[in-house]
């Protein structure tokens, strides 16, 4: 992989969505160990899957993973930190503040 080149590469995975009182989630798993780290995107191919309420619903798919080049990997990992610490700035309470 190139400093300035991205690659992309396909990898079969099961998507599953859950859509029930205790859970409303959405994963991927890929079914050949593939790995995404800090900077990919990966795509899904195929139709939106919906999920009606109170069930969960697997569909085996192709994601296209597309990897970061280095610089974008690099910028990622450097400004990650700085966007998690913004978000541990907020806190939810019940008091009221004038």
């Amino acid at each position: 992989m190139g400093f300035f080149t991205k690659t992309r590469e396909t990898a079969p995975c099961t998507v599953s969505i859950s859509h029930r009182f205790e859970e409303l989630s959405a994963h991927v798993k890929f079914n050949n160990g593939a790995v995404v780290y800090p900077g990919d995107e990966v795509l899904v191919q195929g139709a939106e899957i919906m999920a009606p309420y109170g069930e969960v619903v697997s569909e085996d798919r192709i994601a296209v993973i597309t990897r970061a080049s280095g610089l974008e990997r690099l910028w990622t990992r450097m400004t990650g930190d700085l966007e998690f610490i913004e978000l541990c700035e907020f806190s939810f309470s019940e008091e009221v503040t004038l």
